[in-house]
């Protein structure tokens, strides 16, 4: 699929004038086309055709919390969908409450848009390494923190999944990163 996309996505880059990425900076929802192109460079796993799929029902959107991957993985039968948020950065101030329904939204849009059993929802902030370090392979530092983690089957509401996530019941929140990143009321 990314062989056939490739040059495609470059024309489409060139001709639309960005990516849809800087679309989205710049305040506008980015077009399917651009949407595409965003879904390959975010799509991974042994499910790639899927996770594309996912990737631009989801790209799609301008999130506040940006989508850095869409991963979906299947074996025996079970298919799980992972999405990669970033922690930092977001394009508009976020509560804990905000922050919490778009992981809801994210997750129903992501079983709507493909058969997965499980969508696991996790968001991540860099840490600064020395210069100099080791960043791929056996000797890898770490170059990131977990800083939110849920796991959602597919089945669960999204009220009762937004309930979970506020209540703090089988959900991760990094206090000091949601005391700092997450706003009372945005």
């Amino acid at each position: 699929m990314r062989s056939r996309l490739y040059p495609w996505a470059i024309v489409c880059a060139l001709l639309l004038g960005g990516t849809a990425a800087n679309a989205s900076a710049a305040g506008a929802t980015p077009s399917r086309a651009l949407a595409r192109i965003d879904a390959a460079a975010r799509a991974e796993g042994n499910r790639i055709g899927v996770a594309h799929r996912v990737g631009v029902a989801l790209l799609r959107t301008r999130w506040p919390a940006q989508i850095l991957k869409v991963r979906v993985d299947g074996a025996a039968g079970e298919v799980v969908l992972g999405l990669l948020l970033s922690g930092e950065k977001f394009h508009r101030p976020l509560s804990r409450r905000t922050f919490a329904q778009e992981v809801v939204a994210t997750a129903e849009r992501s079983f709507a848009a493909a058969p997965v059993s499980e969508v696991d929802v996790w968001a991540v902030i860099p840490i600064r390494v020395a210069r100099g370090a080791i960043v791929s392979g056996d000797l890898a530092v770490p170059t990131s923190r977990t800083v939110f983690s849920v796991s959602v089957a597919r089945g669960e509401t999204p009220a009762h999944l937004l309930h979970r996530l506020l209540a703090g019941q089988s959900v991760y929140w990094n206090e000091e990163w949601a005391g700092v990143n997450l706003k009372q009321r945005p």
